[in-house]
């Protein structure tokens, strides 16, 4: 039996199927014991995606931290202006 001949000239080196718009494809390395436990959650949730499940801490991770930011920011402010109001 001959095999096929496949012809590559025009092929395009990368992923088969591309990332979703607003997506990154990346390798990351992360501790088992945290992947199991967004895994987990996936689980008992009866369904999902872990990866989304990390998307929306880490988003809600940078929110909280833009809102700390954002009260220091406030409270130094208001200080200042007592300090220059005086």
């Amino acid at each position: 039996m001959k095999e096929k001949e496949y012809d590559f000239d025009d092929a395009e080196q990368g992923a088969i199927v591309k990332p979703a718009r607003g997506k990154t494809r990346i390798t990351i390395r992360i501790d088992t014991d945290i992947l199991n436990w967004f895994r987990n959650q996936i689980h008992k949730a009866g369904g999902g995606n872990y990866q989304t499940l990390i998307n929306d801490a880490l988003r809600e991770y940078i929110q909280q931290t833009n809102s700390t930011l954002e009260r220091k920011l406030r409270k130094v402010i208001r200080e200042e202006l007592k300090v220059i109001t005086k």
